[in-house]
């Protein structure tokens, strides 16, 4: 991305593209970020003077019957010119208006503004810019969904993340970079200005689908939060792992269930029992959302809270338990809290479910102090995410750290916002494909275990 006073242009722009400078590979090769998340989920006066008349002159009797003749002529003509204005008609004199104050008062429920002029398109925007498995389409700032509702302010947080990294693939991102600190603190009006005088949105279309091509579906996923233990002690038995020693990248290791049966598994898996919890299902969820915090009670009987941030997978393909349930019948609701519920009916069949799903995740151990004890976990892009800020999506389709503007509306929530790709997984596939990061803790995991809806996107890109 870059700043207003940047000499990039969108004709640089779509020979980068053309040049596949944004392809997926180059994005992921300047940055040295962890493994993505598994899946998922703005008269002046005059001073004038007189001189008096000699006094001499006046006493002089010619002239002051010249003057009396003059004094008379003038009030006659006066009166004349007087009676005539009066009957003829006037043209009012416009008063100019008095200039708006430099800062308008702030009302305590102000109504949203009206958007400031959209800047002129200039003659090289390119109407549609191809990338691997998306288009995107030239669109104006109106066509965005609540625009003048959004709160910019919450989204800064996110843009700061994206500054904290070099990222190659977004144009004159130092000098951009520079503009969003120089806005932060400031109001959410001067934002959005900035914002639509500097940037052109893009719609991201499907590069197959024939009819509506920039449909597309939103899902969500969140950092669970859950109580564990360092040791097994009745109630806290399901064990969260470090990588194994043994583990090899792009090559299979033992399937979920062998990780449960068989004695070399469990051998190589010895020793790096992170933390222990009550739940098999809250496992599932940790390995699905990859990555969640603890609040760990110590040997000692203290408790602190850590992050579980994801470090590698067994490298087996993810199957759905919920789809599982759903192809069986045995279920309706294959939502965690619909998987939860038929598992409180069939307790003795958890094991069998769980195995459904032969990928199986690894964590590695991260404090949680000061700062980042506020922010989400590191996405693919490699920044911490922020709480209904980021999304997770296909870099084939966006690339990491682009701006985006998400509208969506359905019966879980309805959704028009700024945010930022700062994430993938792997299910998270397509051109109009996005995961909604919710958030932690259990309103975020409401949230995210039902959330399943249509998406509109929109790229925007520096002018």
């Amino acid at each position: 991305m870059k700043a207003p006073s940047s000499s990039f242009s969108f004709h640089s722009l779509s020979g980068a593209l053309s040049g596949n400078l944004l392809v997926r590979s180059s994005l992921s090769s300047g940055l040295s970020s962890p493994l993505s998340r598994p899946e998922n989920m703005v008269h002046q006066t005059i001073n004038t003077s007189s001189t008096s008349a000699n006094s001499a002159s006046n006493r002089i009797r010619p002239m002051q019957k010249l003057l009396r003749s003059c004094i008379v002529g003038s009030i006659c003509l006066s009166v004349c010119w007087l009676l005539t204005a009066c009957s003829s008609p006037k043209k009012a004199t416009p008063i100019p208006s008095a200039p708006p104050p430099l800062t308008p008062p702030v009302a305590s429920n102000p109504a949203p503004s009206a958007p400031p002029p959209q800047a002129t398109i200039g003659e090289t925007t390119p109407p549609v810019l191809t990338r691997a498995k998306s288009k995107w389409v030239l669109a104006n700032w109106a066509d965005l969904p609540g625009l003048n509702a959004d709160n910019f302010n919450e989204a800064w947080l996110a843009w700061r993340q994206n500054c904290t990294r070099n990222t190659p693939n977004l144009p004159h991102s130092q000098q951009l970079c520079a503009n969003v600190r120089r806005l932060e603190g400031q109001t959410s009006e001067a934002q959005r200005a900035w914002l639509m005088q500097n940037f052109q949105p893009y719609r991201v279309e499907s590069l197959s689908a024939s009819t509506s091509p920039a449909n597309g579906l939103l899902t969500a996923y969140f950092e669970p939060v859950l109580e564990a233990s360092r040791s097994a002690k009745p109630g806290f038995s399901v064990p969260l792992y470090g990588l194994p020693a043994n583990l090899k990248s792009r090559s299979p290791w033992y399937s979920r269930e062998e990780i449960s049966k068989l004695p070399a598994a469990q051998a190589a898996l010895k020793g790096k029992e992170i933390a222990f919890i009550a739940d098999p299902v809250d496992a599932m969820v940790l390995h699905i959302q990859g990555s969640g915090r603890l609040w760990v009670t110590q040997n000692d009987g203290s408790r602190k809270q850590i992050r579980l941030a994801f470090a590698g997978t067994n490298d087996h393909p993810y199957q759905s338990i919920g789809r599982w349930l759903l192809d069986q019948n045995l279920t309706k609701d294959a939502t965690w809290p619909g998987i939860k519920s038929w598992l409180a009916q069939n307790p003795k069949r958890t094991q069998e479910l769980m195995w459904r799903n032969p990928r199986f995740v690894f964590f590695k151990e991260e404090a949680l102090t000061g700062p980042d004890a506020l922010l989400g976990p590191k996405g693919a892009m490699g920044v911490p995410l922020t709480a209904e800020r980021s999304i997770a999506v296909d870099p084939g389709s966006i690339p990491y750290g682009s701006a985006v503007w998400l509208s969506s509306s359905g019966p879980q929530v309805s959704l028009n916002r700024l945010v930022f790709a700062q994430d993938t997984g792997s299910a998270i596939l397509g051109a109009v494909r996005a995961d909604y990061f919710a958030g932690s803790g259990d309103a975020a995991g409401e949230l995210a275990g039902r959330l399943k809806q249509d998406m509109r996107a929109w790229v925007l890109l520096p002018r």
